[in-house]
């Protein structure tokens, strides 16, 4: 991308232009020419939002709730911005969902900016370009910006290097609703809410979750347990409030800037390691079939393959 081109660019997601944000989060997801150049440059306006991760089984209502909170923030005056994870068409690589249709309503409004971005086979229920999404959306100055996740179960954990704050969304009727999180994503929650509380079992739900939540290792916060039913609005406060009491909590106790310094470090190895991959398979060429017939034969193991590749090429790599 020319120089000019991507100063206006640029220029423009700084100025809140929702097409600019839009061009550039594609750019980045496909690795565009000049995605890096820019992403840097918008770097230093970044660390004023507030991510919220959104979490939980498929079917728990993640992106209704979503829906309702911003609904909630827009009434107080707070801009919000939405990176919506979803799984990957098998045809075309995008989001087969679609969030963007599911929350129409925000369409008009400049003070919500929505974005379905796909997993294009990443693991832990986010996109690998989600972390520069938002990065994005926070240059343009969005109070809140939360991260729904594609709904993939309990390996789902991604989001906690993601995220200020997490919310692990579940439903009554799903069975034994703790079986249902399971340990991993349970333990990632800093407020749990139990959506479509107006059928049958929503108290016991909250119960089970209260009494697995005082078996988790003391982290000096007890995630609440709160009901919602977000089609009709209900408890969308008390689910703000709950959010609102754990940043203060973290901003009291300095563990803002520890989840800051947590995430830095998990985007900074996430790069590392895509750009030592890249670096690495191109010196390969050729090579990597060679090492993978003689894997395939019998003749090495994939584990001296491996040793093969580095002892060869860590020296060229690292510089």
């Amino acid at each position: 991308m020319p120089a000019d081109n991507l100063d206006a660019l640029v220029e423009a997601v700084l100025r809140g232009d929702h097409q600019a944000a839009a061009r550039l989060i594609t750019m980045v997801e496909n690795g565009s020419d000049g995605a890096r150049e820019a992403l840097r440059r918008l770097h230093p306006h970044t660390g004023r939002a507030y991510v919220v991760g959104v979490t939980g089984p498929p079917g728990s209502g993640k992106s209704t709730l979503v829906d309702a909170l911003t609904r909630h923030l827009r009434r107080q005056g707070r801009t919000v911005g939405i990176v919506a994870v979803d799984p990957t068409s098998p045809f075309t690589g995008g989001a087969i969902l679609g969030d963007r249709i599911r929350m129409t309503d925000h369409s008009q409004d400049p003070g919500v900016f929505v974005r379905s971005m796909a997993t294009r086979g990443s693991l832990g229920g986010l996109s690998r370009a989600t972390a520069d999404a938002v990065r994005v959306l926070d240059a343009m100055g969005f109070d809140i910006v939360f991260v729904e996740t594609v709904g993939a179960g309990q390996a789902e954990v991604d989001v906690v290097e993601a995220a200020d704050s997490v919310v692990v969304v579940t439903v009554p009727g799903l069975g034994d609703a703790v079986q249902a999180l399971k340990a991993g994503i349970m333990e990632i929650a800093d407020v749990f809410v139990v959506n479509k509380a107006d059928r049958a079992d929503a108290d016991r739900a909250v119960t089970e979750i209260r009494s697995m939540v005082r078996l988790l290792p003391s982290r000096g916060w007890e995630p609440p347990v709160v009901k919602t039913v977000a089609t009709a609005g209900e408890g969308i406060s008390d689910l703000a409030q709950a959010l609102a009491r754990h940043r203060a909590h973290l901003e009291a106790e300095g563990g803002l800037r520890q989840r800051r310094l947590r995430r830095g470090r998990a985007e900074v190895l996430r790069l590392l390691e895509a750009r030592l991959r890249e670096e690495v398979l191109a010196r390969l060429a050729g090579r990597l079939d060679e090492l993978a017939g003689r894997v395939a034969a019998g003749e090495m193991s994939p584990d001296e393959a491996v040793d093969e590749i580095l002892s060869a090429d860590t020296s060229a790599v690292v510089r």
